[in-house]
């Protein structure tokens, strides 16, 4: 998985990594992976207190949820214009940030978002972009917020 590797989990904030990855991937002359991580299912506490989603037992299978990946990328891609670098996507399940930092090993660049999907809950754990720069294997970028200086 050399190359740039981002998370995405189809928040606006993961579109914008996956746009500046895209264009970084493109500069380094490397390969795109692509990891989506869906969570594990949720304890049956944290649910019912902060809300968090999960799918029903087989609710998205591989390949939907492959799909639904490669339709963010190729609407990212479409909305960047130009050339793409070769991209690969990756799914996991698990904790995102873990899932990343797994990976981060065997990347030279990790990109996420600065906010994702992940609600309330965030502020229990510490949010995915906190966790992955202090223990990720590679350097990392976290692309800010619309709106944010950059």
């Amino acid at each position: 998985m050399a190359g740039v590797l981002v998370g995405v989990d189809g928040s606006e904030s993961s579109r914008r990594a996956l746009a500046w990855a895209l264009r970084e991937a493109l500069l380094r002359h490397v390969p795109l992976t692509v990891m989506s991580v869906r969570p594990g299912p949720a304890r049956p506490a944290s649910m019912s207190f902060w809300g968090l989603r999960t799918l029903p037992e087989g609710g998205l299978d591989q390949d939907q949820a492959r799909q639904s990946v490669q339709d963010f990328v190729a609407k990212a891609a479409g909305e960047a214009g130009g050339a793409v670098p070769d991209i690969v996507v990756s799914l996991a399940e698990g904790e995102p940030a873990e899932e990343l930092i797994t990976a981060s090993r065997d990347a030279d660049l990790l990109v996420v978002g600065s906010r994702g999907s992940g609600g309330f809950s965030r502020l229990l754990m510490g949010s995915v972009s906190s966790q992955v720069t202090h223990h990720a294997a590679c350097p990392v970028v976290v692309v800010p917020a619309a709106g944010r200086a950059t």
